[in-house]
């Protein structure tokens, strides 16, 4: 049964990391890893960043769910009960995850041009760099994010030049009704070879050409290597191998069920909770899917013998809504279902099972991996490492999260924010319990308590209690301060005529479509 609800608070959380006990987690050794206080060495990190993965979605957060490859990891690694993503959206969640800084603060543009990424701060460091992303059209060199890397591959113009290629390209949809009925066929032609049918009839996601190029990458790097893979199943349109879907539903007619579901969402038809239902499960189907890749990636390790000195990150970029405030997908919204994602690390050699409870934000995510591999983070990095965690019993940084979004005149408009100016700047401030949310140009707030109030359905800004009070009188500030922020370095931008909304910047046809197959116009 899916779950219609975001994970509680409560629920997902276990054991807090103890007290820090002031001493310092990690240390290099000659050859630049870094060494863990058990004893083991890290040489190599695996970062896997998942697009549109709520943290309930696997198992580690919610019992229901069956990521057995995730699960694992989480076992024998650190989970972390209370990550917060810094935006709704990719655009707006991966400067911090690989560039450890907010979006718009540097120049008011939504890529990391000119930020000292991750990347480029471990190439420096004589460390082999790879990323692969399966197109999304956001994290790709018109943003600024191959910077740093030795080999990148967006996989965006790898759609086809065939007038066929392009128009599924555009129609995600459409390549959903080709697989889903199509795969009955597939099925039986697996069967009579007798092999499985784990690889989609249209490789939409582009899983397998991330996988094939993260594996080349293993075999032909020398240690040590730092590897980003970027994973878009678990993104609209949900078009899982069929394998998948039977794995987290009944099995009996699903593939049918599944077209019905995308028959109705593209015509605009409304969606009850039969096609909600359906879509739920569509979704952990593709979550199963990307959990299995990322064994396979996990298996290569092993097969190269790098498995006992490689670090894994797990993350979702951000979450995915299914109806908890009206609308599916991942709109200008700041509550949990789209903020709250998974972070695991695992480190080899450490005890496993570990949770922390304390919050953080994901742009933990860089200087953690250059702790792990023994590389300084540079000054302007907002983010603190959280390797003190993972190798320790130190607390992480318990600064509130800021997460931003802009919205057009309607919530279900989707454009590709430019400035600040393309629409209201809505900011959220949380901690392990509270949720605050402003409308910077309205003067709207909301406020949360998730324990309590796990879906975010209960506003208590309207009449708050003295602890909510002192809550907004604890936030506000920060939401100010961060919005202040944002304003001058986009006046500055604008000033001096480098405003991310310049025409010169135009998107090429290729990368406007895949934005247009994900939704964006």
């Amino acid at each position: 049964m899916v779950s219609d609800t975001s994970t509680s608070d409560t629920a997902a959380s276990t054991s807090a990391a103890s007290d820090s006990d002031g001493s310092d987690s990690t240390e290099s050794d000659a050859n630049g890893s870094a060494s863990t206080e058990s004893g083991g060495a890290v040489s190599n990190v695996l970062l896997v960043t998942i697009d549109s993965l709520r943290a309930d979605a696997i198992g580690p957060y919610d019992d229901d769910r069956h990521s057995p490859v995730l699960s694992e990891l989480a076992a024998d690694g650190t989970v972390f009960d209370r990550s917060f993503a810094t935006g709704n959206w990719t655009p707006f969640s991966f400067p911090s995850i690989l560039a450890s800084e907010p979006v718009f603060t540097r120049n008011g543009d939504i890529g990391v041009k000119g930020a000292r990424t991750l990347a480029s701060v471990l190439s420096e460091a004589g460390i082999a760099t790879g990323g692969f992303n399966a197109a999304n059209g956001f994290l790709t060199s018109h943003w600024g994010y191959p910077e740093g890397f030795d080999e990148f591959e967006p996989f965006v113009t790898s759609v086809g030049s065939s007038r066929y290629s392009r128009y599924l390209a555009a129609h995600p949809t459409v390549e959903a009704w080709i697989q889903l009925a199509t795969s009955p066929f597939r099925r039986f032609g697996s069967k009579l070879r007798g092999e499985s049918d784990d690889r989609p009839f249209l490789d939409a996601s582009r899983m397998f050409d991330v996988e094939d190029a993260a594996t080349d990458f293993v075999d032909d790097a020398d240690d040590p290597f730092f590897l980003w893979v970027h994973y878009m199943d678990t993104h609209t349109p949900y078009v899982p191998a069929p394998r998948y879907i039977r794995e987290v539903s009944d099995g009996l007619v699903g593939t049918h069920r599944m077209l019905h579901a995308h028959t109705r969402t593209s015509l605009g038809w409304e969606v009850g909770e039969r096609t909600l239902r359906e879509l739920r499960t569509l979704y952990q189907a593709t979550v199963r899917q990307v959990d299995a890749s990322v064994g396979r990636l996990l298996d290569e390790l092993e097969a190269a013998g790098i498995a006992d000195e490689t670090a894994i990150v797990v993350a979702g970029d951000h979450g995915e809504e299914f109806q908890e405030h009206g609308h599916l997908a991942h709109y200008p919204k700041l509550y949990d279902e789209l903020i709250q994602v998974p972070l695991i690390v695992n480190v080899p050699g450490e005890d496993g099972g570990r949770r922390v409870s304390e919050h953080v934000g994901l742009d933990a995510i860089p200087p953690t991996v250059a702790d792990l591999l023994g590389v300084e983070a540079p000054p302007e990095w907002r983010g603190e490492s959280l390797a003190p965690a993972v190798t320790g019993d130190e607390s992480p940084d318990q600064d509130p999260v800021v997460s931003v979004t802009v919205r057009g005149e309607e919530v279900t408009e989707q454009p590709i924010p430019r400035s600040l100016s393309d629409g209201d700047l809505l900011v959220s401030v949380r901690d392990h319990e509270w949720t605050y949310i402003e409308n910077a140009d309205t003067g709207e707030t909301e406020l949360y308590h998730r324990p309590s109030d796990p879906t975010q359905q209960e506003d208590l800004s309207a009449d708050p209690s003295d602890e909510a009070l002192a809550v907004v009188e604890r936030f506000a500030p920060i939401a100010a301060e961060h919005v202040a922020e944002l304003r001058d370095v986009q006046a500055d931008a604008e000033e001096g005529g480098e405003n991310g909304s310049d025409e010169d910047e135009a998107v090429d046809e290729d990368l406007e479509a895949r934005l247009e197959a994900l939704g964006y116009r």
